[in-house]
């Protein structure tokens, strides 16, 4: 009889460890950025929680995409931008509301957690979570050319020699250059679409002067290390690798000001696993696991303390890109309204089709 129960709860036993339930508790499916995700952080995560992290590397876009084509399934995390949340959520509910309950606020920088979570708010429920921040701006061969703004771009003694990408940060630099504020305008589509139109011939007039629009790192990184391209448009850490490399290469907080941009941590409506995404969070705010993804990342994050633990050299060149005044002068990308993108796409095809 003893022997009998003793199968039979083995059995049992057996039966529930390879249940697909206990086995979706242990894995986070998580769709991220490029360099969000290093090994020794997953492999911690592992070894402390048991749970497993299957990655999927996205950008934006990518990710509106898929959670649309699925209504907010196949992952229980994602990192989307914070100004691309609550447009998105608006029109086709991809995300369920953060339970900050299960969130340990403390590790956070009360500042960043207060703008991010204002941000990401919709109907009063608050669906992102800072987590990495980071700005775009110029990066210039001082040795081959001089730049201080935007427009410096498109004059003509770096005729082919300069890359943007046709995305809509170009758009919006171009436009802040200009001496309007994009941002303010996001409410009247008509004026916005105007403001974009101009920004659009612009940017055609200024087609002869770009080698590529680049759309990967290393396309963009190896055109400036050949000299091919003198001037771009590029994100912070891309600038500041570049300069390790050869310091005459120099990310510059641009005369109109750096866009700045914070990417977070947002859960899918159909998420399975709210529990793993929960731990993942809490678990990359902690100071000295946030400053390993700094490292690899090479931005910093919002979490409280972090910057203590960041890379001495990282440290000098934000503070050589960004006196005070570039700092205050950051343009946070604020929450995108629907149809301002459909706006700008139609104006970057017009961009890329013209001859």
């Amino acid at each position: 009889m003893k022997l009998s129960r003793l199968v039979l709860a083995t059995g049992l036993l057996a039966a529930v460890m390879s249940s697909p339930l206990l086995a979706q508790e242990q894995k986070l499916r998580l769709i991220t950025w490029a360099d969000y995700v290093p090994a020794e952080v997953v492999a911690q995560f592992k070894k402390e929680t048991g749970i497993d992290v299957e990655i999927t590397l996205s950008n934006n876009e990518e990710m509106i995409s898929k959670l649309r084509a699925t209504g907010g399934a196949g992952f229980d995390l994602a990192q989307p931008s914070q100004d691309r949340i609550t447009g998105p959520q608006q029109e086709f509910a991809i995300y369920k509301p953060m339970d900050l309950s299960k969130v340990k606020t403390e590790l956070f920088i009360p500042s960043m957690l207060d703008a991010t979570k204002a941000n990401t708010t919709l109907d009063g429920k608050v669906y992102g979570l800072p987590h990495i921040w980071g700005t775009d701006g110029l990066v210039v061969n001082t040795k081959l050319a001089q730049m201080s703004d935007y427009p410096d771009l498109c004059k003509p003694d770096v005729k082919g020699k300069v890359a943007v990408r046709l995305k809509r940060p170009t758009l919006l630099a171009f436009a802040f250059a200009s001496g309007k504020d994009p941002f303010a305008l996001y409410k009247d589509p008509k004026a916005y679409a105007a403001l974009m139109d101009d920004v659009g011939k612009t940017l055609t007039a200024c087609k002869a002067n770009v080698k590529f629009y680049w759309d990967n790192k290393d396309q963009l990184l190896n055109g400036m290390r050949a000299g091919e391209v003198v001037g771009a448009m590029m994100w912070d850490t891309g600038g500041w690798k570049l300069n390790s490399e050869k310091p005459e290469i120099q990310y510059i907080a641009p005369k109109s000001g750096a866009l700045g941009w914070i990417d977070t941590f947002a859960i899918p409506a159909k998420g399975r696993n709210d529990a793993a995404a929960y731990a993942w969070i809490n678990f990359n705010m902690r100071p000295e696991i946030a400053a390993k993804v700094a490292g690899t990342a090479g931005n910093f994050t919002a979490s409280k303390g972090a910057d203590q633990l960041a890379d001495a050299k990282l440290k000098a060149q934000f503070a050589a890109s960004f006196p005070e005044a570039a700092l205050k002068n950051v343009k946070w990308y604020p929450a995108v309204p629907a149809g301002i993108e459909d706006i700008e796409g139609r104006v970057l095809d017009r961009i890329k089709a013209a001859q």
